[in-house]
Parts: C-alpha cells; structure tokens; sequence
C-alpha cells in the first residue's frame, strides 16, 4: 500500500523511550507467563506452571482453548490488515511466540505497525530482544487499568498516528481485569480516542463451572480471572459496529480450515463508524 505514512523509529530511537523492565516476580503466577506454559513455551517459573496445571485440572481442554485463541489471532488480524488497517495497538500481548502480531499484519501489510503493551517485565524484556531489527513495532510496560498512560505514552504516540484508523487488540485480555475496575467503560476509554475506520480485535472467557473452576488458580496471581457471559462480552463492542458473523465462538469466526475447538472464549470484532 504507497499510500501508508512511513512512521518507523529512527535507528537511534530516543533513550527516553527505551524504558528498561522492573523487576521480575517470581514468586506470584503471571497470567502472561501461565499462558506461555499452556502454548507450550519456556518462558516461565515454577510458579506459574503449578498454577497452570490447576488451570488444566480444571479446564481440560486448556492447551486447546489457548492454541485456538492464537489462531483467532491470526485470522482477526489478517482480516483487519486486508481491510487496509496498518496500525495495531496490541495490549496484553504476552510474551512472544510464534504467529506474534507484527508477523501476521506485515505479511498483508510490510509497512504495518505495531505497538505490544503488557504488564510483565519478562514480556518487555522478550519482546525488546526479538524486535531490535524492526523499527515498526515497539514494546511498552503499561497496564491496561492505565488507558491515559498507554494513549499518551512517548513511544505509542511515535509509532501509531491517531488521525488514522488503528486496530485495537484485547486478544485474551479483558478476563484478567475484575468487574469493580469495570473493563466496559476502560475498552470506551481506548475507543474514544481512535478515529473511524478504527477496530476493536477482542476475545473473552466465558462463564462456565469449568472456567468459575480455573478462577480459583489464578487466586494467588497478579491478576484473577473474571469469566462473563455473552451478554456482558457483547456489551464491550458497545459503540462499534460488530462485524459478521458477530460474536461467536473464536473457533467459528470465519474460519479458514483446521481450527481447533474452543468451547470456552467467544471473540469477534468490531468497527468504529
């Protein structure tokens, strides 16, 4: 696409915006890092694979919703790439593995940006080592709960142009903040500062007694898991226009052969008109 404002990093990126990670805690579950054990990474502790294993006693086909949220990933990008969206704001990306978002979008897209927003150091850290040679993404520590703090941040408003439509990307998120911090009105938060043509890429648990069950192993965590119905997960594309075929399963959002069964997450997206 000629028409995509070429907004890379210069090669000698300002040191202000090379934060460096904080500290890792080991001694607490990561839902980041319990998520890299389930795809089958390395990039945990022992703390974190305990928790997972009870996230698997409880939800045996774990390993298989994760695995299907990652597809879902690709096709919700890909599909928003070939709607010619050239920017993504990917927050709680986790730690990278393999089909990360700047891959999928700059195979439709080579001009595509990406900035990754997560929490865990241990994601910055991994993040910031395998993207030294591409100056169209970036990786910032910040909090979803902190929308003003991600929107004005140094680095995301270098990379990603407001003016323009970007895709914003809660892949597997939104469950990890509790009802009282009221992930309805922060996703209205990021929505309001986008211009149209924006995206909304997201998938959710739902509430099942076998996802209520995994809650309990995430009781010790950094953040506890908040399963939702349908009602409550559709209430977050409130203010976007859902694209077909709507919110449904992450398995059946058009689907492109092979996909793997996930009866626990529904994912959809949305469109900023």
């Amino acid at each position: 696409m000629s028409d995509v404002p070429a907004r890379p990093f210069p090669s000698d990126r300002p040191a202000d915006l090379e934060s460096q990670p904080a500290r890792i805690d080991t001694t607490k579950p990561h839902p980041a890092r319990i998520y890299d054990f389930l795809l089958g990474g390395k990039d945990n502790f022992q703390v974190d694979r305990d928790a997972a294993e009870k996230v698997v006693a409880a939800v045996p086909s774990a390993r298989a919703e994760v695995a299907a949220n990652r597809e879902f990933l690709r096709r919700v990008v890909t599909y928003a790439a070939g709607q010619g969206i050239f920017q993504f704001l990917d927050i709680g990306t986790g730690i990278p593995t393999v089909g990360p978002t700047h891959e999928v979008a700059q195979r439709v897209n080579p001009l595509a940006r990406v900035a990754y927003v997560d929490n865990d150091p241990i994601v910055l850290a991994h993040s910031r080592a395998l993207l030294t040679t591409n100056d169209r993404t970036f990786t910032v520590q910040a909090d979803v709960r902190e929308p003003d703090t991600i929107l004005r941040h140094p680095a995301v408003r270098e990379l990603l142009d407001f003016e323009q439509p970007i895709a914003l990307m809660f892949v597997g998120l939104l469950y990890f903040v509790d009802d009282g911090e009221d992930p309805w009105s922060l996703v209205a938060r990021y929505r309001d500062a986008l211009s149209p043509g924006s995206h909304l890429l997201l998938s959710h648990v739902i509430d099942t007694v076998e996802t209520r069950n995994a809650a309990k192993a995430y009781e010790t965590a950094t953040s506890g898991l908040s399963p939702r119905s349908p009602g409550q997960i559709t209430a977050m594309f409130d203010g976007w226009q859902i694209v077909e075929p709507g919110i449904v399963p992450i398995h059946d959002w058009r689907p492109d052969g092979g996909e793997t069964f996930a009866g626990q997450l529904l994912g959809g997206i949305g469109r900023l008109v």
